[in-house]
């Protein structure tokens, strides 16, 4: 007698499917409640039901395993796994007082400066396309940018 593939299956599933090669004829074995094995012979329409049943159920077990939430899901949980996490309102007062107290400073720099950080750090520019642009050399650039940055630190530290 040929078994039926080895499958998952599942805790819900009591029967296991057989065919006979020889006789061809489809047998569905289950327990009963007293742990007794009983074998019943069953058409192939009957047979390709049990199949098809077991095949979803198989396919449910994926589903869940793959797709549905398996641990409690609360707020604390949600906002850990948020990509665009809610930012805090003294949070958002404190980045705005950065950034205002960074744009004062940066207008405080030589205009030579001035112009190459934010070409640097705002417009993602490297440094040599800096240096082309401005028709000057790369450690000219550098050296700008270099003491621009040492003059910003000096001038948020007051």
């Amino acid at each position: 007698m040929a078994t039926m593939p080895k499958r998952r299956k599942s805790k819900d599933n009591p029967y296991i499917l057989n065919y006979n090669e020889k006789e061809h004829s489809y047998i569905v074995s289950f327990k009963d409640n007293k742990n007794n094995i009983h074998k019943v012979e069953v058409s192939e329409k009957v047979f390709g039901a049990f199949d098809k049943f077991e095949l979803e159920d198989i396919s449910q077990m994926h589903e869940y395993e793959r797709h549905i939430e398996h641990n409690e899901v609360f707020e604390y949980t949600l906002n850990n796994r948020a990509v665009d996490k809610p930012v805090g309102i003294e949070e958002q007062v404190e980045n705005k007082l950065i950034a205002e107290e960074l744009r004062l400073a940066i207008n405080k720099l030589p205009e030579v400066q001035k112009r190459r950080l934010k070409k640097y750090f705002f417009e993602n520019m490297t440094m040599v396309e800096i240096a082309k642009q401005e028709g000057c050399s790369k450690v000219a650039v550098k050296h700008s940018i270099d003491d621009g940055l040492e003059n910003l630190k000096k001038n948020l530290k007051n």
